[in-house]
């Protein structure tokens, strides 16, 4: 007779076994109509796996978050049910549930068109009509060979054999379509309901090696309802038009190509960014007390090694060799680095914490299908930073740093931000006992730091656990960026020491941490933040004087020079254009002030001052405008 406890501790006791969808029932039909899944232990389980012993579960509906994943994956299901439908010479690979939607890898000799997308997508919206009852098989591994032998598929046949032979084999069978999946899934295709959409096609190898088969992967979305749809298509519509490439050519901020893949041209514009950015961040870490260094961009492949940097990220590391038959690496980040500097000497506990600063010009060989815009580049600089401090002093180094990065968060206009926090990864440096002091370390830091954080299993560095700080932007989409990260591996690895209170020997505790992150990444999140219209502050032009005549154009200059003398970014438009003209022109190149003056202004000393975005124009004295607008140029930390 099993038990059954529900969330709120109450229990249901029942004569012969059950599945969660009895006790979904046995509540009331409306939990029953609701009900997508069920979850024991956080695994989440099908509503018609049977309970024969005692369990605590929780029924999975609509409102729990994690039940979108279990929805696009049904998705990915009857998006591979329809494509068999209409073109039954197809072959299956996988389909799972990804960040914003699914995808299902197919092998077809003919590509798929728009107009097949346009095909699939109806017969999938069939599916869901005709309510499908979605069943759980399970099946010997010889049964699954064979079934996919004699249906001439050979990737699935691949998939059997590499499935654990402790695990069970399962297949969900949906009408007359039946995939191998470890599940779970919703009751009947029906309960996918219509807001999903097919996005694109695009080319992957067979798992992920480009010496096997070229696939067909179809990426789709879907949603609960369709108002989340539409208002997930319109994000991307908005993200569309806010696109840092296009926006940054059309801005004459830089420009990309090929004989330099994945690095960036800054134009002068675009630079003029650049520097307004490492100059804020420079006073932000001067006033909390960071020492700025420099480290050498080539390191022999022996510091490397030492690091274990060499055989975790060898394979993207950019090497030469130098006349003495050395092989050099650039580097691919800075820690080692600062860990050689902070070797120079000794280094007393009264010395410590010892914050080490550097904008660190950084290259990794990330694969060419990887690269985008400015955001995922080869050759980057982080704002990088590692903290040495006694283990005391973990906790009030991470609040400092926690609160040091939510401030600038808040200046570049960045209010909503989460944590997550990112254990042992399967492949890692430190032993077990190591790791479990770095990740208590941090938990207790960030309890102190007074955050709410949210698991990221498995996704901490190489060295240690780290917090991740993910930032939200305008149009809705999270953008992770910062990060924490405690290592107790690293200064043991290359012997980093300091003298404690009591004459002892002992190993500094390392603390990474990076705020923007890649300054040419952050930069591209403006961009597509702002639209390109950027906070005056970070203008490149921040105000263009354009006289309304060329009996004006003296004054005009004397405007300029005024404004140059006070601080301000500004060019003058001496071109023979309708005021208008200029406007307009000015305005398109997103240029905060635009100074109308004529003869009228230059006899009054005034000038006529129209801001991007507003139709009005404002008449101040030379002198009122120096002064206001002196004071909303300045940066955030200075104003």
């Amino acid at each position: 007779m099993p038990v059954i406890t529900l969330p709120d501790g109450s229990t249901r006791e029942y004569a012969q076994p059950v599945t969660p969808y009895d006790v979904a029932a046995d509540i009331g039909p409306g939990l029953a109509k609701a009900a997508l899944a069920a979850r024991i232990d956080d695994q989440m389980i099908d509503l018609s796996l049977v309970l024969e012993n005692d369990t605590a579960l929780a029924l999975v509906t609509a409102k729990d978050a994690d039940s979108l994943d279990l929805l696009r994956h049904d998705a990915a299901h009857v998006m591979a049910e329809a494509v068999l439908e209409l073109f039954p010479e197809t072959q299956v690979t996988i389909g799972p549930s990804i960040e914003n939607g699914f995808y299902y890898d197919f092998y077809r000799e003919t590509a798929f068109s728009e107009d097949d997308l346009a095909a699939i997508e109806k017969r999938m919206h069939d599916i869901v009509d005709r309510d499908e009852a979605i069943t759980r098989e399970v099946w010997t591994r010889n049964e699954a060979v064979a079934f996919y032998k004699e249906n001439n598929e050979p990737f699935k046949v691949e998939l059997v054999d590499a499935i654990p032979e402790d695990e069970t084999v399962t297949f969900y069978r949906q009408g007359d379509f039946i995939d191998l999946c470890r599940g779970p899934h919703m009751p009947s295709t029906g309960r996918l309901g219509h807001a999903f959409k097919l996005m694109k096609t695009a080319g992957a190898y067979w798992r992920g090696d480009s010496n096997r088969p070229m696939l067909q992967r179809i990426y789709g979305t879907a949603f609960h309802s369709e108002k989340d749809l539409k208002a997930y298509l319109t994000m991307l519509e908005e993200a569309e038009k806010r696109d840092h490439r296009k926006l940054g050519r059309s801005l004459d901020f830089f420009h990309m190509q090929e004989e330099a893949a994945g690095s960036v041209f800054w134009h002068p514009k675009g630079w003029v960014l650049y520097r307004e950015i490492e100059n804020y961040m420079r006073r932000r870490l001067d006033q909390a007390h960071y020492r700025e260094v420099k480290t050498p961009q080539l390191v022999d492949r022996s510091l490397w090694e030492a690091s274990g940097h060499w055989d975790k990220f060898g394979d993207n590391m950019f090497t030469a060799a130098s006349e003495d038959d050395r092989t050099l690496a650039l580097k691919p980040m800075n820690c080692p680095g600062h860990v050689q500097i902070y070797r120079q000497g000794i280094t007393s506990y009264r010395d410590l914490p010892l914050r080490m600063a550097e904008f660190g010009s950084c290259h990794r060989n990330e694969p060419s299908g990887a690269l985008h815009g400015i955001m995922r580049v080869r050759a980057f600089t982080q704002d990088d930073a590692h903290i040495f401090c006694t283990e005391d002093q973990i906790n009030s180094e991470t609040v400092e740093f926690c609160n040091l990065l939510l401030d600038i968060y808040r200046d570049f206009g960045f209010e909503e931000v989460r944590v997550k926090f990112s254990d042992r990864p399967e492949v890692r440096a430190g032993s077990d006992e190591t790791w479990d002091k770095a990740e208590a370390a941090l938990r207790d830091a960030t309890a102190a730091a007074g955050l709410a954080t949210e698991l990221n299993p498995g996704e901490g560095a190489f060295y240690g656990p780290k917090l991740e700080f993910v930032l939200r932007d305008a149009i809705g989409r999270d953008w992770q960026c910062g990060t924490l990260q405690v290592d107790f591996v690293l200064p043991d690895r290359l012997d980093a020491e300091y003298v404690a209170e009591d004459g002892s020997r002992q190993r500094p505790v390392m603390l990474h941490r990076a705020i923007l992150g890649s300054l040419e990444r952050w930069i591209g999140i403006l961009i597509e933040q702002y639209s390109g219209k950027m906070p005056v502050w970070l203008s490149p032009v921040q105000c263009v004087v354009a006289p309304i005549t060329e009996v004006a154009n003296d004054y005009a200059q004397e405007v300029a020079d005024k404004f140059k003398a006070a601080g301000m970014r500004v060019e003058t438009d001496m071109r023979n254009e309708k005021i208008g003209y200029k406007v307009r022109e000015h305005s398109v190149a997103k240029v905060p002030f635009i100074i109308a003056v004529g003869g009228r202004e230059a006899e009054s000393q005034t000038i006529a001052l129209r801001r991007l975005g507003s139709d009005k124009q404002e008449t101040l004295s030379l002198d009122d405008a120096l002064a206001q607008l002196g004071q909303e140029i300045l940066p955030p930390d200075l104003a």
